[in-house]
């Protein structure tokens, strides 16, 4: 065995309240990897819930990477949260129709070069309970959200950050062990071979996770992540 299967959709036996999120979702504008799960001993499908204000007309997406994973009560918000600033108003009045559709704003109808709308969520990420995810920000593989974190800035991979608006406590490793773990991109190995690679992955084994990605077998030397 290598692992539950990613289309399970309750992976952990007796654990209904625990759900891989891609075998739930429906929606094209979103898009969830493998093994990413969602924790809600309400209702799982709170989770869709929670991804707010998420517009067809606005055309945005929610990226969530694999091996992710989401407490009870993390929010998305999504752009469609958003309301232009530069005209006399702020209503909506093209959302309404009925005569009002023409009216989109000019930073909707042409947005500026460069403007982001996606929400990204990389790999391997941890966002801890009832914290929430502010339009268009992207946030790095292995980082770690804290509870209650409001996220109104991108966050670099492998960063530990927390408090509203949310402040980067501290970087899990060292900047050139970033650059190797991000080379490395273990999520997106087979599961076979993650499996037979847990107790380096596990352990911060990295040196012995490198040969295997560079197809050496002798792992034998231990070079555990235990630096700041």
């Amino acid at each position: 065995m290598f692992g539950p299967s990613p289309k399970a959709l309750h992976p952990m036996a007796g654990q209904p309240r625990v759900v891989f999120l891609n075998n739930l979702n429906t929606n094209p504008h979103i898009e969830i990897g493998d093994y990413t799960y969602y924790d809600d001993p309400e209702d799982p499908n709170n989770f869709f819930r929670n991804v707010l204000y998420h517009f067809d007309f606005i055309g945005d997406r929610l990226i969530i990477g694999r091996f992710c994973a989401i407490a009870q009560h993390v929010r998305f918000v999504m752009n469609g949260a958003n309301h232009d600033t530069e005209g006399l108003s702020t209503y909506p009045f093209f959302a309404f129709g009925n005569g009002w559709g023409n009216s989109i704003p000019p930073s909707l109808a042409s947005p500026k070069p460069g403007s982001r709308l996606d929400t990204v969520v990389g790999n391997d990420v941890w966002i801890g309970y009832d914290a929430t995810i502010m339009p268009g920000r992207t946030i790095g593989d292995g980082a770690i959200i804290g509870a209650k974190s409001v996220v109104t800035q991108d966050v670099e991979p492998y960063s530990i950050v927390a408090g509203n608006p949310a402040k980067c406590i501290r970087k899990r490793f060292s900047d050139d062990t970033i650059s190797r773990l991000l080379t490395l991109a273990w999520w997106n190995w087979p599961a076979e071979q993650i499996t037979q690679q847990l107790e380096h992955i596990i352990s911060g084994n990295i040196d012995a996770l490198e040969k295997v990605a560079h197809g050496t077998t002798d792992c034998a030397d231990r070079s555990p992540l235990n630096e700041e």
